[in-house]
Order: structure tokens, then sequence, then C-alpha cells
């Protein structure tokens, strides 16, 4: 590959910007200054710096991010604020996505990646990816309630799969499904007569929010996630 676009791939900047630093001495390969931006090399062998930092590249990226409240689940948006913008300087975001989506006012887990295989196998109707939801709801929760969800709501014309109910308080529950239906959550408390006033993805397959703290973002290893 190209030391250009290997850089430009790592998330170091640009293609003007890596010229730059690349014209100014910036960049070294194994240990000695490269002013040609058409240097080919390879990954995994060739050793990379950028002013002493070693620049490591992944063909494939893994983020999980605990998302706040008011920032919608796509990668721009002329209107509303992005779950990129909630994504630090570090992360390198070239062809990064979210995986799967949350509410706008819904908070927690959400994976980002350039894997679009992944994507597919963790988002497709066919997989049946567990996640766990904590939902604070209006009014409490009745066994005819629980019942209901555990063995199916009617959403619209959609009949979701089962799902499983752990009651947190009279008022709190932690709802696993393993679908990702548009608004499934809160349709699925206003079909048993409820409503959620609070929502929080703790799980996503084996991804577990754990001590993440909101707003923050981690890297991970796709070993972490399948």
């Amino acid at each position: 590959m190209r030391l250009d676009k290997y850089l430009v791939e790592c998330g170091v900047g640009s293609r003007s910007e890596v010229k730059k630093m690349i014209s100014s001495g910036d960049i070294t390969i194994n240990n000695v200054k490269c002013r040609d931006n058409t240097k080919s090399l390879k990954e995994g062998v060739d050793s990379v710096n950028y002013n002493d930092e070693k620049i490591i590249y992944k063909e494939f990226r893994y983020y999980i991010l605990y998302k706040l409240d008011g920032y919608i689940t796509a990668t721009e948006d002329k209107k509303e604020k992005t779950v990129m913008e909630l994504l630090p300087s570090w992360v390198n975001q070239k062809d990064l996505f979210p995986i799967g989506r949350l509410d706008k006012d819904t908070e927690g887990l959400l994976l980002f990646s350039n894997d679009g295989k992944l994507a597919h196998e963790l988002t497709s109707p066919k997989k049946h990816v567990d996640k766990i939801y904590r939902v604070s709801l209006k009014n409490e929760i009745t066994d005819e309630a629980i019942s209901k969800l555990e063995e199916g709501v009617d959403i619209g014309g959609y009949i979701t799969k089962e799902a499983k109910v752990q009651v947190v308080s009279e008022k709190e529950i932690l709802l696993t499904i393993k679908e990702g239906k548009f608004h499934q959550v809160k349709k699925m408390m206003i079909g048993v007569g409820n409503e959620v006033i609070y929502l929080k993805r703790e799980t996503f397959g084996k991804l577990i929010l754990g001590d993440l703290k909101p707003g923050e973002v981690r890297e991970i290893e796709r070993c972490d996630i399948i």
C-alpha cells in the first residue's frame, strides 16, 4: 500500500494533510524519514511512525459508545445532532458507521464499525441478536402485561417475538428482545397499556455497557462482539 493511502486509512489525516506531513519529514518508515508519499509499504510488517508515535494499521475497527439523549443514530444530518459528534478525536471515523440504532431520546450501548459483514450479521432479521433494555415506566407493571410482553405484542401489524422480562421495581423492568423494529420497546409498552419514560440499552449481543460512563467510548476487538 502507498504511504499516503496507508496514513489516510489509519485516520492520521486527509490525503492533502498526510502529503504535507510526509513532505515535512514527520513520517518515518522503519526509523528512516520518508518524504515520498508514493513509497510502498507492507501493513503489519513495516513500522510507520508520525512524530515518534507508532501508527497501527487496522482494516476493521470497532468501538462502543455510551450514547447520550438528544442524538440521532446517523452518520450525518442537516438538522439534528448525530452520534458521530459524540466520538472523540482519537477515534478513526473513516468509513465508520453505527450498527443498529437507538432512538434520539434513548441512551446506552451503541456499536460502531467499518465492518459491513459484521453489521449484516448483527442486524439481519434472521440472526435474532439479544438486546437488553432498562425501561422506566409511567405506570406500575402488571403480571398480565409481563405475560403479554413475553408471549409477543402487536405493535401495529407485527407481533413481536418472545421476550424476557425481569422486574426491577414496580415501574422499572429489564426487557430482553431479539428484534430491532422502529420504536419497538415504546410500542410494546403502549401495546400493554403503559408508557416508557426512560430507556437505556444495556447489552447488545455479547457486548455489555458495564462501567462505561455516559458519553464514553471504548475501542474493542471483533472477538468481543461475536
